[in-house]
């Protein structure tokens, strides 16, 4: 009765914090009277598109009606700029939903810019049938499953990415959010007892771990942390001062901590159980179970993070493979050098957190009598 009273009262803490981070000022943005609205495509005025080869520039003009906001009902031109880059570029078709933003001057549209296809609505609904599911099969647990994931969302988007932006160190600012989060997740998921301590304790040490080691080979790789999409970008926006390396080093870390809490609540879990079946077994027995447990899941969890980073830079290792470029240039470049750090390191922290969580579960779960 006291465990589920500890359990709601932590899961009544979380959920404030979740509110309050969610209610705490987005990172100051410069004044913008203009509307973002949901607009249909009417038609469209493709003569001002040029093609080059697989890619299109130019502008692409529409007409367009808008569903919501003060000019709902409204029909305007827009205009849909083309940059030539197939990622970033987007063309349209009478009868698409588009999402737009939409100057006003003096109670009139003074000009309408259509951004992209509109895809809030079928996010929302991804996002509904995600928690009706883990609902309804995690009931309570999932519940709290749920909490910890809108809290993650609230610490990355309100805690993390700000401190960045004002200048935080970037590894202490990471290191900061990968244990609040492991703390949150941990507890919520395991509740407050010897389990998610032991799980928290293996996962803590896991991050610290490759925390070190993440500093320590990131200045031996010699890796400028502009090697991430838009990091340059963000200099020019505004940011010079930004160490764009100390914030690539602490995302390693950072990327891999979700991986690592759930190892360390595998192998807690597993240790939870055996205490309880067998409570005549001693501290040492129930070590070495652990241990057993951890190489079992060690086994698979190897690989998680080589097919994340590997699906998510698939398209450049193709093209090096598609050009016939050796090996040994592939894993020097810098770009393969970062993941296979990003991998390596994070991979450590898996290894680790096995052993780190059996040996805190042996002195939480064997009793101060059991030697």
């Amino acid at each position: 009765m006291e465990s589920k009273r500890r359990d709601h009262l932590l899961t009544l803490l979380f959920l404030l914090l979740t509110l309050a981070l969610f209610l705490l000022p987005s990172w100051k943005q410069a004044p913008d009277s203009a509307e973002r609205v949901k607009v249909r495509i009417l038609s469209t005025d493709n003569s001002n598109m040029r093609q080059f080869g697989i890619v299109r520039t130019g502008d692409q003009g529409l007409r367009i009606r808008i569903l919501e906001g003060s000019f709902r009902g409204t029909e305007t031109d827009a205009v849909n700029h083309l940059a030539g880059r197939l990622e970033l570029d987007k063309v349209f078709v009478p009868g698409d939903i588009a999402f737009a933003v939409v100057d006003a001057d003096a109670g009139r549209i003074a000009k309408a810019s259509v951004l992209d296809h509109y895809r809030l609505d079928t996010q929302l609904r991804l996002l509904a049938l995600f928690c009706a599911l883990l609902l309804l099969f995690g009931g309570w647990t999932g519940a709290r499953a749920l909490l910890s994931f809108f809290f993650t969302g609230a610490m990355i988007w309100k805690v993390l990415l700000p401190g960045y932006l004002a200048g935080l160190d970037p590894v202490l600012i990471s290191l900061f959010t990968a244990l609040a989060l492991t703390a949150a997740i941990v507890f919520l998921v395991g509740g407050v007892g010897r389990k998610g301590t032991a799980a928290f304790l293996g996962s803590a040490l896991g991050i610290l771990l490759t925390c070190g080691l993440s500093l320590y080979f990131g200045s031996e790789f010699r890796i400028h942390g502009a090697v991430k999409p838009f990091s340059e970008t963000l200099l020019y926006s505004g940011f010079a001062h930004l160490d764009l390396t100390r914030i690539f080093l602490g995302g390693i870390f950072l990327a891999s901590s979700g991986a690592v809490m759930d190892l360390a609540m595998d192998v807690s879990s597993a240790m939870a159980e055996i205490a309880e079946k067998r409570p005549d077994l001693s501290r040492r027995q129930l070590v070495l179970s652990g241990f057993a447990v951890g190489r079992s899941v060690v086994g698979t969890m190897t690989t998680t993070l080589l097919l994340a980073y590997t699906g998510s830079y698939s398209s450049l290792l193709l093209v090096f493979v598609a050009q016939g470029v050796p090996l040994a240039n592939i894993l020097n470049m810098q770009y393969v050098s970062a993941e296979i750090l990003h991998t390596l390191v994070g991979s450590f922290g898996l290894v680790t957190v096995a052993p780190f969580t059996a040996l805190a579960g042996g002195w939480l779960f064997a009793g101060s009598d059991r030697g």
